[in-house]
Order: structure tokens, then sequence, then C-alpha cells
């Protein structure tokens, strides 16, 4: 689930931006159909805190049809150990 300050505008982002289908289940709650999936738990000692990350065959191609749709990086491109990431922030203010 993912909280925001402008549901409508991240619920837009989710199907016009991304493509992914949905479905509504009433009083203005949309639930997106999303790939395969891995869910990660890791410990921290800073306050609790959670990450999405959105996988894609190339992040550059990716990133560049982002900025075409007015969606631009927040950050550049860092080496994880399971591939390059950036970030973009949602219409809403929240990061993946």
């Amino acid at each position: 689930m993912i909280f925001s300050h402008n549901a409508e505008a991240d619920r837009a982002f989710f199907s016009d931006v991304l493509g992914l289908d949905s479905i509504d289940s009433g009083g203005g709650w949309l639930i997106f159909a999303l790939p395969p999936s891995e869910v990660a738990i890791h410990p921290t000692e800073d306050n609790e805190h959670h990450e999405l990350y959105l996988l894609c065959e190339d992040i550059e191609a990716t990133a560049r049809e982002l900025e075409r749709k007015g969606i631009p990086l927040k950050r550049p491109f860092d080496e994880a150990r399971w591939g390059r990431v950036t970030e973009i922030t949602l219409p809403g203010g929240g990061r993946i």
C-alpha cells in the first residue's frame, strides 16, 4: 500500500504512465496488478522505512521514457548489488 498526499495523481501515474492494470474496489481504491514480485526483509538500526523498486530490462531507456512523460529522475544512477538504481518522485510526493 502506498500512502499519498495526492492519491488521485499517484493512481493516474501507475495506470497512465506505468501502464499497470487495476481493478476498482470502490470508494476511490484502485488495486494495481503487478508482475511477479519479490519481498526482501533486511535488519536495520534506523527507523523503520520501506522501499519500492520496480524492475526493468533497460534502466536508461526506461528513464528516458519516464522523462518524456514528465517524470524526471531525482538522482543519478547508482550501482547496487542487484543492478543499477535511481529514484523518482510520485505526483503525490512519495519516492520510489
